[in-house]
């Protein structure tokens, strides 16, 4: 089949979905089968406004350079279409001739090329529709992990190993938000940042499990007794013992998909509010991470980075080969010790809507920190981190 290609970016940028967009925008240049390569502008949002920019135009040159930029190349958006909007989308493509139509995103994504490929096939209208995985969350389904995480998570290691250093150095209680409304894989990734028994963060807590106040102000006083200070990691969508968000209490805002926006310094403030009157300590500090860790520069993981432009490219030569009508790119852990991905092309439907938790696996018995099994997991993700040391006398060996 020969047509023209329309590809899209969505939801929250990261800093390798532009790897998977020259992937794709490379491949397609290399097949006959594709004539015309288009981006729409924003995601969804320039398909109804036809806002399309010419990527076959593009020199390798500049394509290359923009791989390696954080952010979305394209414009990104919110917008969960309905399945009006989707029929509309499709009577788009459909004018200018697009065969081939690729969406870069999450579960939403996935849904909404599911949804114009059904629209497509009910029309009689040959196109192909295909979805690459993007989600910082890590929580899209039939994917080991996602392009995105990677990177993400490798800062959120190195940011909680500065913060530890300078917990270290001045003492106290430090509390992090990282991002995670329903899953704690970014959170988790803080456990990364430990060289030494004794480094923070010395408390995690995700969404997976239910997060109990008294509980956690045990648990703080319990590292306080036991190192002097104490670094901790929380998921900005912890909930507590009724399901709900805690950070719901502190916010009133709400995003596209009328999830109430957990993003805000409130959640961390108050965790610290209650420390300080709870344990009567002085130095209590709380940071939320926010936006900042979507794409943040200079700390891209070279792993990521990698399979992010493999899963762009092996979506384009799945719908030129013909042997899939659509489908959504998986990226599958090979069995064994050496660490290996297959991309795999799974069914739109069994990605669309739902999403992961971290596994019980992942989790210790205490729900306040990770197993072994995580780190096995997710260092080959995010890879080496740069080292630190201290004195020898300071870490009680002579070594």
């Amino acid at each position: 089949m020969t047509g023209n290609m329309l590809i899209a970016q969505a939801g929250g940028p990261s800093m390798v979905i532009n790897q998977s967009l020259v992937g794709a925008v490379l491949a397609a240049k290399a097949s006959t089968k594709i004539v015309q390569i288009y981006g729409a502008l924003h995601g969804i949002q320039g398909i109804f406004d036809e806002r399309f920019i010419d990527l076959r135009a593009e020199p390798e040159e500049v394509l290359l350079r923009v791989a390696k930029t954080p952010s979305s190349a394209l414009g990104s958006v919110r917008r969960k279409p309905t399945p009006e909007d989707c029929k509309t989308i499709f009577t788009i493509l459909a004018k200018h001739d697009i065969r081939y139509f690729f969406y870069i995103g999450g579960n939403d994504s996935a849904e909404t090329a599911s949804i114009i490929a059904d629209e497509a096939e009910r029309q009689g209208y040959p196109m192909r529709c295909f979805h690459i995985p993007k989600t910082i969350d890590n929580d899209l389904l039939c994917n080991d992990h996602t392009p995105g995480y990677g990177s993400a998570a490798r800062f959120v290691a190195c940011a909680v190993r500065g913060d530890d250093l300078d917990n270290r150095a001045l003492g106290g209680i430090k509390i992090d938000v990282v991002m995670g409304r329903n899953a704690g894989f970014l959170t988790a990734a803080a456990a990364l940042a430990r060289q030494d028994a004794d480094d923070g963060p010395h408390l995690i807590y995700m969404p997976e499990r239910p997060f109990l106040i008294d509980r956690f102000v045990s648990d703080v006083e319990g590292c306080m007794k036991r190192y002097g200070r104490c670094v901790v990691a929380v998921s900005e969508g912890i909930r507590g013992a009724d399901d709900r968000a805690i950070a719901e209490a502190f916010s009133t805002e709400r995003d596209a998909h009328g999830n109430v926006q957990l993003t805000s310094a409130a959640l961390g403030e108050n965790l610290a509010a209650v420390i300080r009157e709870k344990l009567q300590v002085r130095r209590v500090r709380a940071d939320t991470f926010g936006f900042i860790q979507r794409c943040f520069v200079g700390i891209t993981s070279d792993t990521d980075a990698v399979e992010a432009r493999l899963a762009g490219s092996e979506a384009v030569k799945a719908a030129v080969s013909g042997a899939h009508q659509s489908g959504s790119v998986a990226l599958v852990r090979l069995p064994g010790a050496a660490y290996a991905i297959d991309y795999q092309i799974v069914p739109l439907a069994s990605v669309a809507k739902h999403t992961r938790s971290v596994p019980d696996a992942f989790i210790n018995e205490a729900g306040n920190n990770v197993t072994g099994l995580f780190l096995d997991y997710a260092r080959p993700i995010i890879g080496a981190l740069p080292e630190t040391a201290r004195f020898n006398q300071l870490r009680g060996t002579t070594d």
